[in-house]
């Protein structure tokens, strides 16, 4: 297949994922072959990311901004995904659209969902460094985990850095800071 052929295919993909009208609340992302629609957040997956975007903002660096649930597209590998918050560049708001090329992104962040955990855990870990995003940070309210991916290659992110709730994740360029995650909150049992 050539590298022309993936970017049609995604084309009309997402072309079709765009006809769709999802239920309220419901967000829609492609991997590859497959749309994958999602429910909206809880009110705790809300107030995690709440407590952890207030802490990238005081450490942000001035050419970026934040974005939540933006669609970060990466046409030349099949992939549009949605993180729920990114960093992209000012210079993004220039290109307009409702899509940013994933490669400009500095971060995506997810609070993995109790009701499609795999999405954030098996999926976004493969397609994220194959979209060249350089740091996925994964926050799991369901046992408390967190887990930083860095240095994307084809194969997968090639470092890794875990820990529990309560640890500080250390966070390197652009943003340089350690995010404290002890006032995160479990999903109930």
């Amino acid at each position: 297949m050539s590298e022309f052929q993936i970017p049609e295919r995604h084309a009309r993909l997402l072309a079709y994922a765009e006809s769709l009208t999802p239920p309220a609340g419901w967000k829609i992302e492609i991997s590859g072959d497959e749309i994958i629609m999602t429910a909206g957040p809880s009110v705790i997956h809300q107030r995690n990311l709440l407590l952890i975007r207030r802490q990238f903002e005081a450490h942000e660096p001035t050419d970026l901004m934040p974005s939540e649930n933006t669609d970060l597209a990466s046409p030349n590998v099949g992939k549009l995904r949605n993180p729920d918050l990114t960093y992209i560049p000012l210079s993004a708001l220039e290109e307009g659209g409702n899509q940013v090329p994933a490669e400009q992104a500095a971060i995506a962040v997810e609070i993995v969902s109790p009701s499609n955990p795999e999405n954030d855990l098996v999926g976004k870990v493969r397609d994220y460094p194959l979209m060249a995003i350089p740091l996925y940070l994964l926050i799991d309210p369901r046992e408390g985990d967190l887990t930083l991916y860095a240095e994307p290659s084809d194969s997968g992110y090639r470092w890794r850095w875990n820990g529990k709730f309560g640890d500080p994740v250390p966070l390197p360029a652009p943003f340089g800071f350690e995010l404290a995650t002890d006032a995160l909150l479990r999903y109930p049992a």
